[in-house]
């Protein structure tokens, strides 16, 4: 009995060499190294990070007043960087008055949306009337045929509601969900990192980043697909906490009080309904339904939630990990996520299938009352709404593949990280003493919107992209690899479409993902808890400087995010790129 429990201590404390998995042996030439062996409710469940106590007694804090600012920060602390990025997002929100990029489609399309239940066809000038006017303008009732699933614009439509048909109405919405993200952002941060201040960093980052600030303020689809993308993420990483401890606490307990893993309740434990799932579910419904891509991150999700499922009951000892997740979880995993996406994404179309069905309704509404419908091998099966949505979509599937018109700001993939190429929103030469133009200028301003990232922040993203990759396939860290899954899903789809017409916009997706690398880049600069003083307070001030220049880079460039009138060769000192102008 004293050697087995003897043998048991050993394994759970640190293994030796020769009972450890032979991978782990073959990648320790690469740097890799196991950590040890504690109690396993630690390692399902790791505690967060406290603040030194050396901390408290150098700014002159007290005990129990320092706990109760540690406990308070957890939310005080995000909710101070969302205050922070939420000014800086609705900070003359309505400039520029104008209807910039493709506001011009999804602006009006969303008025539209929330008055007839679907898109209509509007006059080619009717964009000058509308600022004019300040939006009072009759809607038309001729269906037009849109590319888009309507729920970003129905997102839009309620700033519409709320604030009427001009720019700050149209970009209410998006300002509000990119602030949102801010603060969803902080808290999945500092869940997978275990740290407070990490996770405001994550969302310091996301505030200042030029790409995420730009389509907050700007009425596109993509910031409202970034928003239920980062929301579905959050609740799964909720869900893996709660699973976790709830499989922590069934875990036998040993003579000292340290868990066990046992095999049997590894194996055995049910999860339950896990609530958090079917709101992710919910989510990236919401995100199918804003933009298709929103399909390729509730594919990657679904196998990151998977493989997070069996990494949870192999730590708790589980001997057939997979086995135990096919037979206790996968199912109900799929119902939760799938189903209720695309369940989601049909209730999504309700105004255009309740819209009339005798061609006075949405575009395609009637097609099953056509002849070719008439005629469809489906037509005894399904109602016509059912075959009239499912012809629309399959002609909107044709339209994106095989999408091709040149575009002076299209760019490519490859290009994306380093921001190769960046998007003009909206430019404009002001004489001197006029549209904010200085009167001493000399010569014409620039004013412009420019989607960009903060260049040093992006240049510095493609460093740490390396870094989880390496943190992931090396030392095996989860939080690595639900990183890179979040950047892939956004990313790597992309590159199957090269030949088809792209911008960078499109990777605010993973915006919110670069951030948390970067992040954990910068947590490795610092240091592990633990580090010498010496060793923390060099990574600490190399982190420092390197966010603070971030910064400025943000700051340089504000003019160019805010559509502010610049002289014409301040705008010029800011292209540092020839493929920026």
């Amino acid at each position: 009995m004293t050697s087995t429990a003897s043998s048991t201590d050993t394994r759970q404390d640190q293994a030796p060499q020769d009972q450890r998995p032979s991978w782990q042996q073959r990648l320790r030439r690469f740097g890799y190294q196991a950590g040890p062996r504690s109690d396993v409710r630690d390692r399902l469940v790791p505690p967060y990070v406290k603040p030194s106590p050396r901390l408290w007694q150098v700014i002159g804090v007290s005990g129990p007043f320092a706990d109760r600012l540690t406990r308070w920060s957890g939310w005080g602390g995000p909710l101070l960087v969302t205050l922070f990025a939420g000014i800086l997002r609705f900070y003359h929100l309505g400039s520029p008055k104008a209807v910039i990029f493709d506001e011009t489609y999804y602006a009006k399309d969303a008025w539209a949306l929330v008055h007839r239940g679907f898109e209509v066809n509007w006059d080619k000038n009717v964009n000058d009337v509308i600022l004019a006017n300040n939006g009072n303008v009759p809607v038309p009732t001729g269906a037009a045929y849109v590319v888009h699933p309507p729920v970003g614009k129905y997102v839009i439509g309620l700033g519409e509601l709320m604030f009427g048909f001009n720019p700050f109405g149209w970009r209410f919405m998006t300002a509000l969900l990119g602030t949102l993200s801010i603060l969803i952002l902080c808290r999945i941060g500092r869940r997978i990192f275990r740290s407070t201040f990490l996770g405001c960093l994550a969302g310091a980052l996301m505030a200042v980043d030029g790409l995420a600030f730009v389509m907050a303020r700007t009425s596109l689809l993509d910031g409202v697909l970034m928003f239920f993308v980062l929301a579905a993420f959050g609740c799964l990483v909720i869900d893996r906490d709660n699973t976790r401890a709830k499989l922590a606490a069934a875990l036998p307990l040993g003579a000292d009080g340290r868990a066990r893993p046992d095999a049997y309740v590894a194996e055995t434990t049910r999860f339950g309904w896990r609530p958090w799932r079917w709101l992710a579910g919910l989510m990236l419904g919401l995100a199918i339904g804003t933009k298709w891509n929103g399909l390729y991150v509730l594919a990657a999700f679904c196998v990151l939630t998977v493989l997070w499922d069996v990494g949870t009951r192999r730590v708790a000892g589980a001997d057939r990990p997979y086995a135990a997740v096919l037979r206790r979880d996968l199912n109900l995993a799929c119902l939760a996520t799938v189903p209720v996406a695309l369940a989601t994404y049909v209730l999504s179309w309700l105004g255009w299938i309740l819209s009339p069905a005798n061609g006075k309704g949405g575009y395609y509404r009637n097609w099953a009352t056509t002849p070719d419908g008439k005629d469809s091998s489906w037509s005894w099966l399904f109602p016509d709404w059912w075959r009239s949505l499912w012809h629309y979509e399959h002609e909107v599937y044709e339209f994106n593949i095989h999408l091709s018109s040149p575009h002076t700001y299209q760019s490519n993939p490859w290009s994306w990280l380093v921001t190769g190429r960046p998007v003009s929103y909206f430019y404009e030469s002001p004489a001197p003493g006029k549209d904010g133009c200085p009167a001493d200028a000399g010569e014409k301003c620039a004013r412009e919107v420019l989607a960009i990232g903060t260049p040093l922040l992006w240049w510095v993203a493609c460093f740490a992209i390396l870094y989880v990759l390496w943190r992931w396939f090396f030392r095996r860290d989860w939080r690595a690899g639900a990183i890179a899954c979040g950047i892939a899903a956004g990313y790597l789809p992309w590159f199957l479409y090269q030949d088809r017409t792209i911008f960078f916009f499109y990777t605010i997706v993973f915006v919110p993902f670069l951030c948390l690398a970067v992040t954990m880049l910068l947590g490795a600069i610092i240091g592990p808890p633990g580090s010498t003083d010496t060793r923390r307070v060099a990574g600490a001030t190399g982190a420092g400087i390197l966010v603070l220049l971030i910064a400025w880079n943000f700051i340089y460039f504000w003019p160019l995010y805010t559509g502010t009138a610049i002289p014409i060769d301040q705008w010029r000192s800011r292209m540092w790129l020839d493929t920026w102008v």
